[in-house]
């Protein structure tokens, strides 16, 4: 059954649509201004990008921390750079003065917490030892130094005595590192800390200056990778410029209508400008991770596009003129494409539950793109078409397919056999229950050691292994607070747990070493009595304790005694790792209770991502529940029916549930990163089926089988969406090729989901339309109809 085949009633113009098209001059001269003011204000969008937007402030372990920040800025947001010589060893003077010039350097740079820098050149770094005569000790570099011979040897001397080997000094005496606390505000202008321009200063003033063929730099920390991440955003806007490209050519040869490919093409892109011009003007920016939101915006906007021009060409087609072409286009999907948008916009917001700033923001960006698609693709598209028309050429091309069955209505509409639905069914049933079983494997967080949204060759991730293998002290710190009551932090009674506790968490798989008050107490008793590994241990004197400790290095305990950090060093930062840490961490305090002394969770760069990898577990579940939920009632509310709500809403399902197994078999962990995805890509692919349901739904209220209403739903509007999903899909897989790891892993998710979606709404909506026995019979019934 061919289009010309079946003619509905247009029905009675809508008050929307006399709004849109009698005014039509004066829409388009607002449409101008707005975009011109939109645009003006997107080109002042900025990367942004917080340490603490990153974080879910209000988790347990991040208000731990936060009541401590201050005495914990030394292990919160840091960079560490190391300097290293190819040549030799650190004890030689060109290298330390070049170390020094580094440290001085970096000191200056904006952002850097100047008094809690630490190097063997600053002189909170010291060395002490026990002589007959007690405790001597000094900074590292003397104040004698000079870069003499004898003046290196007594540095060597220094650095042996400091403790520093395997933390600043590296275990080969080949490099040092300049550890590098960071103020997230400015206290001078109480500006963000501006990661692009901090990553871009240490590159400039660090890297380049200081490399050389006998010099190299290393630099790991959240504001490298952050900066990193920006940077790579220059090459994100290539990836969409070549996105536009293809669905250009993609438009023409499915239109061989130029003009008509550049009106979806432009409408699609002002509502993107709208998008980031709302960004601005709302006082926010885009991050690292919400850099595929105006993608996603693009390619929604090309999706309900193709629609709308489908439809304006099939009407040309039937002797409308463009006028009118324009108006019935308008009023046969307007109704089915704010739906699907409010679907969107809505299933978007749904991502606020996710406590988590990024995201948040993410959710906020999306949710506004999707509301001027409304405006941009539903109002401004029809009305360019009613002025500018579609080409002959492309009318031509539409008369010469009219007859002949598209490929697309050939191959889908056995679908609605009972033969191919009960088969399309079982194969989907098996495939679900797959994907239910593979899915169990899918874990939360990092699974890769190093920056995983980086590629594993990536400068940072280099970096990252030569520290992992010339230091000890790793860069992944999971720091556990032992609270007590003020003045009583190195009380015995508490000293004597956390060592217990500290030889606990040294046991656990994943730990490389413990740190503590405990530890530098014990070291200062050894110390004072020659060395003897005897007196290796906590003392029960208190004033024995006190006097262990007078050479402990700061940032051990607070200034009130009332907290002590227990540093817990870490093999790496994956997921199982952080989930085995912080479950010892509860058993022991489950197994040694009391009410002196209290293990509070967590601070440092693991302990804070252990808490993300938390909130992203609990939020997963609640997010998708709350998005189709969205979704089921919009459909309801629209449709009236539960059997068309099922037919529109599993196949979402099975994509979820599909995509949960990919991710699984790829080892894509759920994170800040990737768990946006599969909000995003549900609620692309309810546009699928609303405009595939909506047009059998006007076939079967004429009295139409469900297989010619199927024909005609493919016909009109199946074709559209076979073309966009493999535009789409097309679009982002470029995104495989991306420097950015975690982009590549969303290109290859939204890929398998736009094609996944598009083939679940052709294959399944009308299977299982058959199997609920949707059809004339129930089409004008009461509260099930279709």
């Amino acid at each position: 059954m061919s289009d010309s085949q079946v003619k509905f009633s247009q029905g009675r113009a809508s008050v929307a649509e006399n709004l849109l098209f009698r005014f039509r001059a004066g829409w388009l001269v607002g449409f101008a201004v707005i975009t011109a003011f939109l645009l003006y204000n997107a080109m002042q969008v900025r990367p942004d990008a917080s340490f603490n937007k990153m974080i879910p402030e209000n988790h347990e372990f991040i208000q731990n921390f936060y009541q401590y920040q201050d005495d914990l800025s030394a292990l919160g947001n840091a960079i560490r750079v190391s300097v290293e010589t190819t040549e030799g060893t650190i004890f030689d003077a060109e290298y330390q003065d070049i170390l020094r010039q580094v440290t001085d350097e970096l000191s200056y740079i904006a952002g850097v917490n100047r008094s809690q820098i630490r190097s063997i050149w600053t002189p909170n770094v010291r060395w002490s030892e026990v002589t007959e005569e007690g405790f001597v000790g000094g900074p590292v570099i003397p104040d004698s130094y000079d870069g003499s011979q004898e003046s290196l040897e007594q540095l060597r001397q220094n650095v042996l005595r400091s403790g520093e080997v395997g933390n600043l000094v590296a275990n080969n005496f080949r490099s040092a590192l300049v550890y590098v606390p960071l103020s997230e505000i400015n206290p001078e202008t109480g500006e963000q800390l501006d990661y692009a321009e901090f990553s871009q200063n240490l590159e400039r003033l660090v890297r380049e200056q200081y490399s050389s063929d006998t010099i190299n730099i290393q630099i790991v920390g959240f504001a490298k990778v952050v900066g990193d991440l920006i940077e790579g955003a220059n090459q994100v806007g290539m990836f969409f410029v070549f996105a536009m490209i293809i669905t250009f050519v993609m438009l023409f040869l499915y239109s061989r209508c130029v003009r008509s490919s550049l009106i979806v093409l432009s409408c699609s892109i002002i509502a993107v400008i709208w998008q980031l011009g709302i960004i601005h003007l709302i006082g926010s920016g885009i991050n690292p991770y919400s850099m595929l939101v105006p993608f996603l915006v693009f390619a929604i906007g090309v999706s309900h596009g193709v629609q709308i021009i489908n439809a304006v060409m099939a009407n040309r087609a039937d002797g409308a003129d463009k006028m009118l072409a324009s108006r019935y286009a308008f009023r046969g999907l307007y109704v089915a494409g704010l739906t699907a948008l409010a679907s969107d916009a809505i299933g978007f917001t749904t991502l606020m539950v996710i406590d988590i700033a990024v995201i948040k923001e993410l959710a906020i960006a999306a949710s506004i793109g999707v509301a001027v698609i409304v405006l941009t693709n539903l109002g401004l598209l029809p009305i360019l078409t009613s002025y500018l028309d579609v080409s002959k050429r492309g009318l031509q091309y539409q008369e010469s397919k009219r007859h002949a069955k598209h490929p697309v209505v050939a191959t889908f509409t056995r679908f609605a056999t009972p033969r191919w639905a009960m088969g399309a069914v079982a194969v989907s049933l098996v495939l679900a229950m797959f994907g239910l079983w593979k899915g169990q494997y899918q874990e939360i967080g990092d699974l890769d050691s190093g920056a995983p949204e980086l590629r594993p060759d990536s400068r940072y991730n280099l970096d990252n292994a030569f520290m992992v293998e010339n230091y000890s002290a790793s860069t992944d710190i999971f720091v556990v607070m032992a609270e007590t009551q003020p003045g009583q932090c190195i009380a015995y009674n508490n000293m004597a747990l956390m060592d217990r506790f500290q030889w606990h968490m040294e046991n656990v798989d994943g730990v490389q070493a413990v740190r503590s008050i405990v530890y530098a107490s014990k070291m200062g008793m050894a110390g004072t009595n020659e060395g003897n590994l005897k007196w290796y241990s906590v003392n029960r004197d208190d004033f024995v304790i006190n006097a262990s400790i007078s050479q402990a290095p700061s940032g051990l305990m607070n200034q009130e005694c009332s907290m002590a950090p227990i540093v817990i060093y870490l093999n790496d930062h994956k997921a199982q790792t952080l989930n085995r840490v912080v479950e010892e961490v509860r058993a022991f305090s489950t197994e040694f209770p009391t009410e002196e002394l209290d293990f509070l969770m967590a601070a440092g760069n693991a302990g804070i991502e252990a808490a993300t990898n938390k909130v992203i577990e609990t939020a997963q579940i609640e997010m998708l529940i709350w998005v189709y939920s969205v979704v089921i009632a919009l459909c309801l509310l629209t449709f009236r029916s539960i059997r068309t709500v099922l037919c529109i809403v599993l196949p979402l399902m099975f994509t979820t549930i599909m995509s949960q197994a990919l991710m699984a078999t790829l080892g894509i962990g759920v994170k800040v990163a990737t768990l946006p995805v599969i909000a995003l890509g549900v609620g692309i692919g309810v546009d699928y089926g609303i405009y595939i349901y909506s047009k059998m739904r006007e076939a079967l209220r004429e009295g139409l089988s469900l297989l010619e209403s199927y024909e005609y739903a493919l016909t009109k509007t199946g074709k559209a969406v076979g073309f966009t999903g493999l535009t789409l899909a097309i679009g982002v897989a470029t995104w495989i090729w991306s420097p950015i790891k975690f982009q590549a892993d969303m290109g290859i998710l939204l890929t398998f989901m736009f094609i996944w979606n598009m083939l679940g709404a052709l294959i399944l909506i009308p299977a299982l339309a058959h199997l609920l026995r949707v059809g004339p019979k129930d089409a004008n019934k009461g509260t099930d109809k279709a």
